[in-house]
């Protein structure tokens, strides 16, 4: 048996290393390819090797984004079986390149939430295209490590820990806007506090109106609907505010064509434009879904499984919608250095912003599906079901928090990051749960110790009545037989009293949020900016003492 089990664990193992080698074989042939395109296409530019050498980081970049922060998009639906691993990769890919191609702008920021000065570097090219490389490099290798360690952590954080270490190590302390860098340094409450309040909000909503009903599909056939438009409306607000912005004007154009429409063009959309076209849009998810269920065609069992079922098709939009906004705006994460260092290498100047050759675009788009098809399933399985345990509720409110939060930060101006927001809409519904669990458990613990009391009350009566029998000179057949009772009787009191206590440990010992991966996690949140500024800052000056 000993010898069947290690040549199993061999075969895993030979299994498991081939898989990886072709997963790397992938990722490889990927890089190796952009290195190559860059370079061709480029050639009558000088410099052009730099500028490949930069495409292959930056297609290095995508990959890794796409490794570990796509997870937090498709994770939860995973996690509660509203759909396959396979289907959340290919849904995912799908949108987030979709995202970063159609929505993800012409222009886009070199300098990622503006928190170095860019005149610092005196309008001298070389050490900005050196400092943009570093922090490329350092923020790609500091999200595979994390990948490698199932820690999701936020991409925004890690460029921007990479962009301020290589301008400090360029220019100095005084490049970095250190009242924006405070305001990140915020965000590591903000985002998770925030999302765990509000999904752990929607979580006991939905529990208090339909789970904890006696008749569930009455309940669910009221209340379902309404929370589906308020997800509807949620997710077309934030798609409209975050995921198209940048291709607005044309959208306006069409929306304009329909009847009765008539919407007024701006550069971008407003938060009243973005509201009402979710209420338009929820509803007609609300009419909709209320005549669905009160068919004779929906079947539904007066079980909590029957009421989970309802919410998996509203997961599997709100995967496919949460990727198409992150590939829109986080594609930049990847490619505003690289265009950056396109901008620079091709104009010979430093601009605040970039132009986006179709090129570039591809490559952050390709890499983030690509990263998230060969590296993406060990995070998806970590946010999904390592943290906590989920269903298609819990999933749900993680989804509402997620686009809600951001609505609500971006318009008070508070800095979130999505990543944060996910995990923290993770952890809300866990700790809901254990304290759920505990007030139900309140009542039985109360009853366990009233048990012990009288139980005790048994044995102090058995032991006294025990004494006095054995302090007898002379005894009866029967106290003999007595004495041999209590003694038994004693035993079992004694074994009750020992039993009621572990079940009241127990009780109150019950996790349903673990704390080895909350622990790992924040860690992990903290040391992203000061773990990537640091990788950035020596990478910095291992390149300029190449190029000098």
């Amino acid at each position: 048996m000993e010898i069947q089990t290690i040549k199993k664990l061999e075969k895993e193992a030979l299994k498991e290393s081939s898989s990886d080698f072709i997963r790397l074989g992938f990722a490889l042939f990927f890089m190796i390819g952009v290195l190559t395109f860059s370079f061709l296409s480029n050639g009558g530019i000088s410099n052009n090797m730099f500028l490949a050498v930069a495409a292959l980081i930056g297609a290095y970049m995508a990959m890794n984004i796409g490794a570990n922060d796509v997870a937090n998009n498709v994770g939860p639906a995973v996690g509660s079986k509203a759909m396959t691993l396979t289907t959340a990769i290919i849904i995912a890919a799908i949108f987030e390149a979709a995202g970063a191609i159609i929505a993800g702008g012409e222009v886009v920021k070199t300098i990622k939430k503006g928190i170095i000065d860019i005149s610092a570097f005196g309008g001298n090219a070389d050490p900005f295209i050196w400092a943009m490389m570093a922090a490329l490099l350092a923020a790609a290798l500091w999200l595979n490590f994390a990948t490698m360690m199932k820690a999701p952590v936020s991409t925004t954080h890690s460029i921007v820990g990479g962009v301020m270490g290589a301008g400090i190590a360029a220019a100095g302390f005084s490049i970095v806007s250190w009242a924006t860098m405070a305001k990140i340094a915020a965000s590591w409450v903000i985002s998770p506090v925030l999302g765990g309040i509000i999904a752990a909000a929607f979580l006991f909503s939905i529990k208090k109106s339909i789970v904890f009903k006696d008749d569930k599909v009455e309940a669910a056939k009221k209340y379902v609907p309404i929370f589906v438009a308020i997800m509807s409306w949620a997710f077309i607000t934030y798609l409209t505010l975050k995921g198209l912005k940048k291709i607005w004007p044309s959208v306006v154009e069409t929306l304009n064509i329909l009847p009765l429409v008539s919407i007024e063009m701006t550069k971008k959309p407003t938060l009243m434009t973005a509201l009402t076209l979710g209420l338009i849009i929820a509803f007609i998810v609300y009419y909709a879904l209320k005549k669905k269920l009160a068919s004779n065609s929906t079947n539904l069992d007066n079980t909590k499984d029957s009421v989970n079922k309802l919410f998996t098709i509203p997961l599997i939009f709100s995967a496919a919608l949460l990727s198409f906004a992150h590939g829109a705006n986080d594609v930049a994460n990847a490619i505003g250095p690289l265009a950056a260092i396109n901008d620079a290498v091709v104009n010979g100047g430093i601009s605040t912003k970039a132009s986006i050759p179709l090129w570039v675009m591809g490559v952050g788009a390709l890499g983030i599906a690509l990263g998230l098809a060969l590296y993406g399933p060990k995070l998806i399985k970590t946010v999904g079901s390592e943290i906590t345990e989920l269903d298609q509720i819990r999933a749900f409110s993680i989804a509402m928090a997620a686009s809600i939060t951001v609505i609500i930060a971006s318009q008070l101006g508070l800095p979130v990051s999505s990543t944060h927001i996910a995990i923290g809409g993770v952890f809300g519904v866990g700790f809901l749960r254990e304290y759920l669990h505990l007030n139900d458990k309140n009542a039985t613990i109360e009853e366990d110790m009233l048990t012990i009391k009288d139980e005790k009350e048994t044995l102090n009566a058995y032991e006294n009545e025990l004494k006095t029998l054995e302090a007898k000179d002379a005894k009866h057949e029967a106290e003999y037989e007595r004495i041999v009772e209590l003694y038994k009787l004693i035993a079992e009191e004694n074994k009750l009293i020992k039993s009621t206590k572990k079940h009241i440990k127990q009780a109150k010992k019950v996790e349903f949020v673990k704390r080895d991966a909350v622990k790992k996690i924040i860690a992990a949140w903290i040391i992203t900016v000061p773990a990537a500024a640091t990788l950035a800052a020596i990478l910095f000056f291992m390149i300029k003492g190449i190029m000098v």
